[in-house]
């Protein structure tokens, strides 16, 4: 615990906010894996200002178990925080600060429990993976992930460390952002047929995702809360006065699906409806901003078995979010979801993450190596 405690004050120094680099707690991860003779990959992404760190204990063979961390955190703007976001404070039996609990609490457990991994003569790797931008669409894992099995060690199963308080998760929807875009032309609002509103378009849009929204909503999976599959638009934007047709009008907008359901369903009940607006003065562009695939529960598959004995559990139960454990699943790797923290205290300001939790990391991992010698 001490270990874990001095580890997560260092990686909660960095801000590594998900619009800003990760490489100096890259850096940090690097000198602390070399100081224990761990192996390590790292794997820069395009502008080489980010990076994911793949690192082995164990056998380097196939099978084994990949520990899934990512390294950025949420914006602290505009949060009323008791302190600095930034520095680990420490108050009973609680640590505060950005990423405690999503998900730093568990890259500190990962990182503390080498020396005992090592020793542990494990006969099948554990592997650790510290990924980035997970807070805007999991993007940081897929060029890893594309890697198992070709140049990189490819596991057996993963575990993503997502705040679950410790319960192991099997499953968990999909998430997919959009932005549409409405192009009219501008006319006086008196003589409407010289032109075309761009907001009147984008209303006949929005109306079919809500009956869209309504309709999906007798497709249920009872494990989930809502047990269906939701669309929600977060913005809308257009139009410059009154008495003008809306030349532009721009709404963002999601579709959560259950693990089961098509991704691009939304999506492809609003181009649709799109195609039938037909009107030579409009334009209508969709762009797809994130598509994190939904994580399908696959009973007795080899994480959930690795996950459930290591938790001491029976059952496993479902995430309320997206994760990279439905990459590793599309990737053809079992995969569940399980770590430290509340998902309630995620994204908050003063989030912490309780000493019981990281406690009961500890033991977990120790259940997982166990299983592995």
């Amino acid at each position: 615990m001490a270990e874990t405690l001095t580890i997560l004050e260092r990686l909660v120094a960095f801000d590594t906010e998900s619009a800003k680099s990760n490489l100096g707690l890259v850096s940090d991860a690097e000198a602390y894996l070399a100081s224990h003779g761990v192996d390590y990959v790292k794997v820069a992404n395009a502008l080489g200002d980010k990076a994911t760190l793949f690192a082995t204990i164990g056998p380097k063979i196939e099978g084994g178990v990949v520990l899934s961390g990512h390294t950025d955190v949420v914006p602290v703007e505009g949060q009323a925080w008791s302190g600095d976001p930034f520095k680990l404070r420490r108050e009973n039996d609680r640590v505060f600060g950005r990423g405690t609990c999503d998900m730093k609490g568990f890259d500190a457990l990962c990182l503390a429990m080498i020396a005992e991994f090592q020793e542990a003569r494990l006969m099948r790797p554990i592997h650790i993976m510290l990924s980035y931008d997970e807070e805007v669409g999991c993007q940081g894992a897929l060029d890893t992930i594309a890697r198992l099995g070709r140049d990189l060690p490819r596991p057996g199963a993963a575990i993503a460390g997502e705040p679950t308080a410790m319960q192991v998760a099997d499953a968990h929807k999909s998430i997919a952002t959009y932005q549409t875009l409405v192009h009219g032309k501008e006319a006086h609002s008196a003589r409407p047929q010289l032109g075309a509103s761009a907001i009147e378009a984008a209303c006949k849009l929005l109306a079919e995702l809500y009956r869209f929204a309504d309709a999906i909503k007798t497709t249920t999976e009872p494990r989930f809360d809502p047990p269906y599959s939701t669309v929600h638009v977060g913005t809308i934007h257009g139009g410059t006065a009154r008495n003008i047709l809306a030349k532009d009008c721009v709404f963002q907008w999601e579709f959560r699906g259950l693990p089961d359901v098509p991704q691009n369903s939304a999506l492809d009940r609003l181009n649709a409806c799109a195609a039938d607006i037909v009107n030579p003065n409009l334009r209508i562009e969709t762009q797809i901003e994130v598509e994190v695939p939904g994580l399908a529960a696959a009973p007795g598959s080899v994480a959930e078995r690795l996950a459930l004995k290591a938790a001491r559990a029976e059952h496993a139960t479902t995430a309320p979010f997206a994760s990279e454990a439905g990459q590793f699943q599309k990737a053809g790797i079992s995969a569940v979801v399980c770590g430290p923290g509340s998902i309630a205290q995620a994204h908050q300001p003063d989030e912490y993450v309780e000493i019981a939790q990281l406690e009961a990391g500890i033991a977990f991992m120790r259940g997982l190596a166990a299983q592995l010698t």
